[in-house]
């Protein structure tokens, strides 16, 4: 029996560019939710195919949907583009929400997943971020998509209380913001939570159509973020081993290298490498 005592509003942006092939699917998911979201805002960025037609179609049938169109490049590399999207898209909504979502346009959520997300945050005030678990299609099963560990809530699918939202300052407008939201959110005393039964259709698998210039940014993010060299280089020889590619190795250092602006302040960063050398230790006791 559920525990729940009240009902949460959600609002969710949706920053979309060329998801014609994909978009319909993910608002139909939104549409056969269980517990139905208050507000969605698809942001149409600069797509030149058919997405704003799939999307006015849902949108003419559901007063709750809406959608505004934005100008930006046409380059699809992570961190800021999607991050400027999401903004335009928030930019539009009143504020009296009680959780707001960023999702991606290539998922298909499970009918329950903001109900669940309902409950998680209905009875645990202590939790400021929330999701599932994305899966993505290899042989005709859909199975899990193994580029970080399931403690943490990936990009995709992303939902935030209002007052960690704000404590955290929103979204970073950089690449890295789906990590360093997270160490934010625990340096301000907030939990994060992910439900490993709420299983998302990842539609297209991260990276798959990156720009070539976006090979340097990962690095890029770890400076960003404050990791300092010897985190950065575990981590980037972590994912170098796992894609069996000293490339990817050497991208990691030389994005780090790369590395202008930080993200986080000095106290912040010195809580991040606190969390990431807690994490490192715990691995290698056996």
């Amino acid at each position: 029996m559920s525990l729940r005592n009240y009902s949460l509003k959600f609002y969710i942006v949706i920053p979309a560019h060329n998801e014609e092939d994909s978009i319909g699917l993910t608002l139909d998911s939104l549409i056969n939710q269980t517990h139905l979201p208050s507000k969605v805002v698809v942001v149409n960025d600069n797509s030149s195919d058919g997405t704003q037609a799939v999307v006015e179609r849902f949108e003419n049938k559901f007063e709750w949907m809406s959608s505004i169109h934005m100008t930006s490049s046409n380059q699809h590399i992570p961190g800021a583009k999607v991050i400027n999207a999401f903004y335009k898209g928030f930019e539009t909504l009143d504020h009296n929400y009680d959780i707001i979502c960023k999702f991606d346009a290539d998922i298909i959520l499970p009918s329950n997943y903001l109900e669940t997300l309902n409950n998680i945050f209905s009875e645990n005030k202590n939790v400021g971020i929330a999701g599932g678990l994305a899966y993505i299609k290899k042989n005709n099963d859909w199975v899990y998509e193994n580029i970080s560990n399931k403690d943490h809530v990936r990009g995709p699918f992303k939902a935030y209380r209002k007052a960690c939202f704000e404590a955290i300052g929103g979204l970073k407008q950089s690449i890295g913001w789906d990590t360093v939201d997270t160490l934010l959110a625990k340096y301000h005393n907030w939990e994060v939570k992910t439900d490993h039964n709420l299983k998302i259709k990842h539609l297209k698998p991260t990276g798959n159509a990156y720009n070539k210039i976006s090979k340097y940014l990962q690095g890029e993010a770890l400076y960003k973020m404050r990791y300092g060299i010897f985190i950065t280089v575990i981590s980037a020889l972590k994912i170098a081993f796992k894609k069996r590619s000293f490339r990817t190795f050497y991208n990691y250092i030389f994005g780090y290298f790369k590395g202008k602006e930080r993200i986080v302040t000095k106290d912040e960063g010195r809580y991040i490498r606190k969390i990431r050398w807690k994490g490192i230790f715990s691995k290698l006791k056996l």
